[in-house]
């Protein structure tokens, strides 16, 4: 059975059965060339999917899911979900009504290189990253691919689908000068792996780490502070939670009830865009079939926006923004896309830090508080230019006062990207911030 015929049975049978019900059907695949030594080390390929479905009984929302494309299967999931809605206490859940939205096919023939060609590019990256004789040791040096389909369909009118897919370079490495050793972790990825530059990213790559070995200890202190975009980009990421709809109605946001308000400085516009043409992470609709839409969340310093789905739009008295997420095995939740911060005038280094290299996120963010204390490396500014790297060192804060803080914004948008989002940052210059050092 096919996906569409999948789609069709499980539609068929909720409304027999007087049921309102949402299918998601995923397709995602992966591919992995990890080369070590000038020879390829590991090689794997994967498919993976299925579909699952959210139904509403007297108001009671239900799950349920399958990886396995027959009637009986299906038939199966779909009584499971039910009675998953039987057990529900809290009422008032709904589907949207729905439109139909073309499919996007957003990889046409983007990532059909040949096999061989994929296998030559991670043993070239691997063989440009050991040519740096501070290079001590390549932990991971890899091609990988990802691309998923996923398809979207409801008793309520909601149809969409789409395929997206990307290509990334990804590497570890440790480099040494003398008796300073330092590991770095990068990665770069694309829409088309003929946008991917195995040579360059291997020296750019071992440029970001060499440039931090014999690093100083950095004063305690408040300092200017420079957010490279990777350093940049994973800050924002780990504070994406604050703009979600669920947090918000649930007062577990420092952005509820502040709509119309000034949050951050007047240079700070941060949007997300799902229908970006070459979006790392765009989609025509979203997870409820609701069609993307550009969404400007803070324009010019001011709040102005959530992410939202129809449950939470519904709750807050707010539009819908079609940033509905989930995938076959989930329940409904928010998720940005193609997120990023405008770019602006461009940067003129002072005395300050540059932050390059972000750790430890997940335990040293709240984004309930806003708060953060995260260990950092970076590098040390003096007379318009870098003097020389520093480390052992923490920053510290809470990150709408950082918005607020915010001086100047680079020019240029670089993008990140991990689990099906993508960030796009320029450089953030940040008036004063609290570092913690020797």
């Amino acid at each position: 059975m096919t996906v569409d015929d999948a789609r069709a049975h499980v539609l068929e049978q909720a409304r027999a059965r007087g049921i309102a019900a949402e299918l998601v059907a995923e397709t995602g695949r992966e591919l992995t060339a990890r080369a070590h030594a000038r020879r390829i080390e590991h090689l794997t390929q994967a498919v993976r999917g299925g579909v699952g479905v959210r139904v509403i009984v007297d108001g009671r929302v239900g799950y349920g899911y399958t990886e396995e494309l027959t009637a009986d299967a299906l038939d199966w999931m779909l009584r499971e979900a039910v009675e998953n809605a039987g057990l529900q206490q809290e009422a008032g859940g709904f589907l949207p009504a729905g439109t139909a939205t073309p499919r996007a096919e957003m990889v046409g023939d983007s990532l059909t290189a040949s096999l061989e060609t994929k296998l030559q590019t991670a043993l070239g990256f691997e063989g440009t990253l050991r040519e740096d004789k501070r290079v001590k040791q390549v932990l991971i040096a890899a091609y990988g691919e990802r691309e998923w389909d996923v398809a979207v369909a409801s008793t309520e009118g909601a149809e969409g689908s789409y395929r997206r897919g990307v290509a990334g370079l990804m590497a570890s490495i440790v480099m040494q000068d003398g008796t300073s050793l330092k590991q770095g972790w990068d990665d770069t990825w694309a829409t088309d792996v003929r946008q991917l530059d195995p040579g360059r990213t291997a020296l750019e790559f071992t440029e970001r780490t060499g440039r931090l070995l014999g690093a100083r200890r950095l004063a305690t202190g408040r300092y200017r502070a420079y957010f490279e975009p990777k350093a940049f980009a994973a800050l924002l990421g780990a504070f994406t939670p604050m703009w979600s709809g669920k947090a918000v109605a649930e007062k577990k946001s420092p952005l509820a009830g502040r709509l119309g308000e000034a949050i951050a400085s007047g240079l700070v516009t941060i949007v997300d865009d799902p229908t970006l043409p070459d979006g790392l992470a765009s989609r025509p609709v979203d997870s409820e079939g609701t069609p993307a839409n550009r969404t400007v969340l803070v324009d010019g310093g001011v709040l102005r926006s959530y992410l939202t789905n129809s449950e939470t739009a519904a709750q807050l008295g707010l539009p819908n923004t079609g940033h509905a997420w989930r995938g076959y095995r989930g329940t409904l939740g928010v998720a940005p896309s193609n997120l990023f911060l405008a770019p602006g005038q461009g940067i003129a280094l002072q005395e300050g830090v540059i932050i390059t290299d972000l750790s430890g996120l997940h335990a040293g963010t709240n984004a309930i508080t806003g708060e953060f204390s995260i260990q950092a490396l970076g590098l040390w500014v003096e007379g318009g230019a870098v003097a020389y790297p520093v480390e052992d060192f923490a920053v510290a804060g809470t990150f709408l006062t950082l918005l607020q803080q915010i001086t100047a914004v680079g020019d240029r948008l670089q993008w990140e990207y991990g689990m099906r989002v993508a960030y796009g940052m320029p450089m953030v210059e940040v008036r004063e911030l609290s570092f913690a050092g020797a």
